[in-house]
């Protein structure tokens, strides 16, 4: 996780700084915290860098905050974005590019703190992966890009969302293995296993994917194929 700290005063960068890196070490959070002295820095870095967090002093010489934080809206606007000022005269402009915070200085230990765990509830928790083997090379498969797999001749083969196949050699109980405690998958059979976020309906014995892929269901686990598909539905909110 990228947390970007601009501010032309290297003061303060270096008080905010140290005061993040304490609050994230006690909450055992990695990230990268890295200092830009100007708007136009800081917007030169996001061509090659994301960031999760900015924090964005609004008084700068050049460009100022609100100016740099309209730009970079225009090419990130997932960014949790918190202003650092003297003053919250901006606040109005601040709706503008979304801002979920102004960080008001001096600001306390205390108010970093709070901050930081208003941050952590609002980021989106790491995509969970499973890593495949494939000619020798580990290679990482978002849960999210598995359609579903199927087990025959000794191996798995796994759909992806990338139109492609991966297949590997590995026994389906291991495979299904790191599936079985997340709600979004599963088991049609002893040797099919489906993603139900890809699942578009169920018949009663059929899974149809997003990719057209018809997926059968052993007779014996279709009432609770149907239970799962309808529990998936409702927590998405969407009416079956």
């Amino acid at each position: 996780m990228n947390i970007a700290i601009v501010d032309d005063i290297a003061a303060e960068r270096a008080l905010l700084r140290g005061r993040l890196e304490r609050q994230l070490s006690r909450r055992n959070i990695q990230a990268k915290l890295l200092e830009y002295e100007s708007g136009e820095a800081f917007l030169s870095a996001c061509a090659k860098l994301q960031f999760a967090i900015l924090f964005l002093d609004i008084y700068m010489d050049g460009v100022n905050g609100i100016e740099t934080a309209k730009q970079f809206r225009k090419t990130d606007p997932r960014c949790l974005l918190i202003f650092t000022t003297t003053s919250t005269d901006h606040a109005l402009e601040g709706f503008g590019v979304r801002a979920m915070h102004y960080l008001v200085k001096p600001y306390t230990e205390e108010a970093i703190s709070d901050l930081v765990d208003e941050i952590l509830a609002r980021i989106p928790a790491p995509e969970k992966q499973m890593t495949l083997k494939l000619n020798g090379t580990e290679v990482p498969l978002p849960f999210s890009s598995f359609i579903y797999a199927e087990h025959f001749s000794h191996m798995i083969h796994i759909h992806t969302t990338q139109s492609t196949v991966l297949t590997v050699r590995q026994s389906f109980k291991d495979f299904t293995a790191p599936l079985k405690a997340d709600a979004r998958f599963f088991l049609c059979s002893r040797g099919t296993v489906v993603n139900l976020e890809h699942a578009v309906d169920f018949d009663g014995s059929v899974f149809l994917l997003d990719d057209g892929s018809r997926v059968p269901v052993s007779r014996d686990l279709s009432k609770a194929a149907r239970q799962a598909f309808m529990t998936h539905l409702f927590e998405k909110g969407v009416r079956p």
